[in-house]
């Protein structure tokens, strides 16, 4: 009997050592404020540039209800993830695949969890690789317009050069400093793309009739565009992590300070997304580029300006999503094939992650198709509905109840969402990989 506590201690203060070593659970001293920052950071990324053209595949009255309904939807359901992360008095769900294995069990709830958790965080890595290197190549364009053209692979190995170096900063607080000019960048490029849309006025031969001449193309338009929206609401793969990082007693529990920098994030991804989507979709109508900053060509030094931005944000933005990765990673790395928790195998296993994520934006950067296929196949079941099913799972509300409703209806737009939207993403992804060549 001894000897079997013995052996339980020992577990435990091995699981502890581990933890104080991985990235989310080394630092738990962050305050509310840390929350809304990480999450502005993670939810407002490249998606918002996107939304004008979004609306322009689904029009008016269609455009504005899906973006407030995804608005109303992924706040509730991001609520739901704080409140659950402390369910069990005593323990708390760290990390994603934790909560998913106590609503579903051990095997059950990595296999639901971990494949779709690690498919939105690498693809959005990927995705920011792709941005970040466009927007690097849209400011040398737009600062130097008589210089020789330079291949955007060179921009995206220049990106991916700062993440060689901040991803080996240890733990989700020692990024906080990226974070806060991430957050401060994402309202900064978002503000300047609705002021000069609104600046420009509507264009003088603005359409707002469909962009795609026919039926087809109208019918997988509309799909895509489900995905772009889907993909800017993205923080939650995330959420479980940034509140490991908050203090937590029974008398102070972490889900109060966390609400609180939920809400104030949700406040900022309103004033960036909303007038970012209607203001770009009223001035240029149906003839919106993928990136509302393409469509706006001057002032110049207000584009290059605004390109900078969003180059710091995504820097911001790759860390806040590769950290769980990381974390996952050397994990795995400890636990399952008995590594030792050292410098060298932090410094390996980051670098060819940023490596890896590096080549695969290079070899394919077809921006806003990615944008939508992610959006749909990945972002619709950890956003919108994988939330749901866990807390009928866990908390078994009565049938009928407005919770069981309420849960159900976001669990059928979900799959909806997930279904149609990879579908017109693949036709864009096909269109324009059409013309395209490698490396090029």
């Amino acid at each position: 009997m001894e000897i079997e506590d013995q052996s339980l201690s020992n577990k435990k203060m091995s699981e502890k050592d581990l933890n104080d070593w991985l990235p989310i659970t080394k630092s738990r001293n962050a305050k509310w404020w840390y929350s809304a920052f990480h999450n502005v950071t993670a939810m407002v990324g490249a998606g918002v540039l996107g939304l004008p053209y979004a609306i322009s595949q689904l029009g008016w009255g269609p455009g504005a209800t899906v973006m407030i309904l995804s608005w109303i939807i992924t706040l509730y359901t991001l609520w739901q993830m704080v409140e659950m992360h402390e369910m069990v008095p005593g323990k708390r769900f760290d990390r994603y695949h934790e909560l998913g294995q106590h609503a579903f069990g051990d095997k059950m709830g990595l296999w639901v969890v971990v494949p779709q958790q690690l498919m939105v965080e690498v693809g959005v890595d990927i995705v920011y690789m792709i941005t970040g290197g466009k927007s690097l190549q849209k400011f040398h364009d737009t600062v130097c317009p008589d210089c020789k053209p330079i291949k955007m692979t060179y921009f995206i190995m220049i990106f991916a050069a700062v993440h060689f170096v901040l991803s080996h900063l240890p733990s989700f607080n020692s990024i906080t400093g990226v974070s806060l000019a991430a957050a401060v960048m994402s309202l900064s490029y978002s503000t300047i793309a609705w002021i000069a849309s609104a600046d420009r006025g509507v264009q003088p031969d603005v359409q707002y009739g469909s962009r795609a001449s026919t039926t087809t193309g109208r019918v997988f338009g509309f799909f895509s565009a489900l995905g772009d929206i889907a993909f800017a609401f993205a923080g939650h793969n995330v959420v479980l992590e940034i509140q490991a990082t908050i203090p937590s007693t029974p008398e102070k529990p972490s889900k109060k300070p966390m609400w609180k920098g939920v809400a104030f994030a949700y406040v900022i991804v309103a004033l960036c997304y909303f007038p970012v989507a209607f203001i770009g979709y009223w001035v240029f109508g149906n003839s919106v580029q993928d990136n509302v900053l393409i469509s706006l060509e001057k002032p110049r030094w207000l584009i290059a300006a605004a390109n900078m931005f969003v180059v710091i944000h995504v820097i911001g933005s790759y860390q806040v999503f590769a950290i769980p990765v990381f974390d996952m990673i050397e994990s795995c790395l400890v636990k399952k094939m008995k590594f030792k928790p050292t410098r060298m195998l932090r410094f390996m296993t980051r670098n060819l992650y940023v490596a890896l994520t590096m080549f695969l934006a290079i070899t394919f950067p077809f921006f806003g198709g990615l944008l939508s296929f992610f959006g749909g196949f990945a972002f619709a079941p950890t956003t919108y509905y994988l939330p749901c099913i866990m807390w009928l799972a866990i908390y078994k509300p009565k049938k009928f109840s407005l919770s069981w409703f309420a849960n159900w209806i976001c669990i059928i737009l979900g799959v909806l969402l997930m279904v149609l939207a990879p579908i017109g993403a693949l036709r864009e992804i096909i269109i324009q990989a059409k013309d395209f060549k490698f490396y090029s």
